[in-house]
């Protein structure tokens, strides 16, 4: 059986692919990070330009659950930054006036994808 796709566009196609990833990633960062900024002003706490930063963004937010800020080193512990972050996600919902339980969405796949905005954009 013989191949008709040459080479050239076997790469155009695998480059056009990985640039679509690369744009669906950042497009899903910015939306989240926007929601976490969103979140933050709700809960009285300006997150300035720290909120846009990779990691860096969980400070505004271990200032809204009232964490000290070296809680962020946890976050390279493995384990132990599931535990940090089902913890900083239950708090954020209990400072939005949500039910702590809430938390359980972010181990519901799809549902989980949901949970941010929620948090967000609700009332």
């Amino acid at each position: 059986m013989q191949n008709n796709i040459s080479p050239a566009a076997g790469a155009a196609l695998g480059i056009g692919l990985i640039l679509f990833l690369i744009f669906l990633w950042l497009a899903f960062y910015l939306f989240s990070c926007f929601c976490m900024k969103r979140i933050c002003e709700k809960c009285g706490v300006t997150p300035g330009l720290l909120i846009w930063i990779p990691i860096v963004h969980f400070i505004p937010l271990l200032q809204v659950v009232k964490l000290p800020v070296w809680t962020i080193i946890l976050l390279f512990v493995p384990l132990v930054n599931l535990v940090l972050l089902v913890m900083v996600f239950a708090k954020l919902s209990i400072a939005r006036g949500k039910s702590g339980w809430l938390v359980i969405m972010i181990f519901i796949p799809l549902v989980n994808l949901a949970f941010l905005p929620y948090l967000a954009f609700s009332e």
